[in-house]
C-alpha cells in the first residue's frame, strides 16, 4: 500500500463496526464446513435448521460474499468460503484463546493471608503439604507465619490478626474448621520420674502427678480436654503453676514442677534436656485442624487456602502424616 493509498482509506464507522461477523456465526461456518449438511450442521450445534441457514445468510451479508453453495443435492464452499475458511479458523482460535485468559485473569487470586500456628503446627507435614499445595496453585497468594501462645489462638483470629490458623481443638463456638489429621499424644515428665523405667503407662499411673496450669484467658475446656480433667475414673486433675508460653512449660517440666500431655511430635520438634516423652495407653488422641471465621471463608485467598487444604486432605489419608 503507498502513502496515497492509505489516505483514500475510510475509518472504520461505528454503523461498520456493528456489521462485523460474530464469533459465533464464525464457529457455524466452521461447523457447517465440515458437515456440508445444513441439518447435521444445526443438530451438532443445538440450532433448528431456519435458524442456522438464517445465521449463515447473516454472515454472508456482513462479509460481503457468498461463501456457500447451495443445491437442492449438495452444500459447497465457494472459492471465496475455501479462501476464507484458514483466516476463519484462526480468528475462532483467537477467539477462544481470548475467552480462555480472560477466565485464567478471573480466576486468578491474589492477596496475602496471615496465619497462625500453636505448637509445632507450622512444621507438621499436613501444614507443609497444604502450604505447598496453595504455593503452587495460586502462586499469587502471598502469606505468612506467627506463632501464638496459648492465650493468643483465639484472639488472633477474633481480633483479625490471623486470618486462619493452625490449632489444636477443642475451640469455642463460633469458628469454623477442617479436621487436618488425627494424631496421639504423649506425657511429658521430668527425665529422672520413675515412670520413664515403665513406659508405656496408664493415665492410672499418672493420678498423684500435678498438671501444669494454663493462664487467664486460655478457654478452660481446651486446657480440661489436654489434661483430660476430670480423668475416666471421674477423678479431677490437680493443678499447679501456670505457664505462658511452651518454653515455659518444657522448662518447668525439667524442673519437676508439673507435667504435660503434648501431641507426640513434641519428641521430634521439642527435645529439651530433663524431659521424657512417655506414652499412654489410654491417653485420648486429638485432632489438628484448620481454623477460621466463618464470615471471612469466601475472602479469595482464605478460600484458597480452604481449597487447597481440601485438596490435601482428599490426596493423603491421615495416618500417613502421624509423627511416630
Amino acid at each position: 500500500m503507498t502513502d496515497g493509498d492509505e489516505a483514500n482509506v475510510l475509518p472504520l464507522s461505528a454503523h461498520d463496526a456493528r456489521r462485523d461477523p460474530s464469533t459465533h456465526q464464525l464457529r457455524l461456518f466452521l461447523v457447517l464446513a465440515q458437515e456440508l449438511h445444513f441439518s447435521r450442521a444445526a443438530a451438532r450445534m443445538f440450532m433448528t435448521q431456519p435458524a442456522f441457514s438464517q445465521q449463515i445468510r447473516a454472515l454472508e451479508k456482513r462479509i460481503g460474499v457468498p461463501l456457500i453453495e447451495r443445491t437442492s443435492r449438495k452444500v459447497e464452499l465457494t472459492a471465496a468460503g475455501q479462501a476464507l475458511l484458514p483466516d476463519i479458523r484462526s480468528v475462532v482460535a483467537a477467539m477462544t484463546r481470548l475467552k480462555q485468559a480472560a477466565c485464567l485473569q478471573v480466576r486468578e487470586v491474589s492477596g496475602h493471608l496471615v496465619l497462625g500456628a500453636i505448637g509445632g503446627e507450622t512444621s507438621m507435614p499436613y501444614t507443609q503439604a497444604i502450604l505447598t499445595h496453595l504455593r503452587a496453585t495460586h502462586p499469587h497468594v502471598t502469606f505468612e507465619m506467627r506463632n501464638l501462645g496459648f492465650t493468643e489462638q483465639i484472639e488472633a483470629l477474633v481480633s483479625g490478626d490471623a486470618d486462619a490458623a493452625f490449632l489444636l481443638p477443642p475451640l469455642p463456638p463460633g469458628f469454623q474448621t477442617l479436621q487436618l489429621a488425627t494424631e496421639q499424644r504423649v506425657a511429658c515428665v521430668a527425665a529422672d520420674d520413675p515412670l520413664t523405667d515403665q513406659e508405656p503407662i496408664t493415665l492410672e499411673q499418672l493420678a498423684d502427678h500435678t498438671m501444669l496450669d494454663m493462664p487467664p484467658g486460655v478457654p478452660r475446656a481446651w486446657w480440661d480436654f489436654w489434661t483430660v480433667n476430670p480423668r475416666p475414673d471421674g477423678t479431677p486433675v490437680r493443678y499447679g503453676m501456670a505457664v505462658t508460653d511452651l518454653e515455659a512449660m518444657l522448662l518447668a517440666v525439667a524442673r519437676g514442677q508439673g507435667i504435660v500431655f503434648l501431641p507426640a511430635a513434641a519428641r521430634h520438634f521439642f527435645p529439651r534436656p530433663g524431659v521424657a516423652c512417655l506414652n499412654v495407653t489410654d491417653l485420648p488422641l486429638f485432632t489438628a485442624a484448620l481454623a477460621w471465621l466463618p464470615q471471612h471463608r469466601n475472602r479469595p485467598a482464605l478460600a484458597a487456602l480452604r481449597q487447597a487444604a481440601h485438596q490435601v486432605i482428599r490426596q493423603t489419608q491421615s495416618a500417613q502424616w502421624r509423627v511416630k
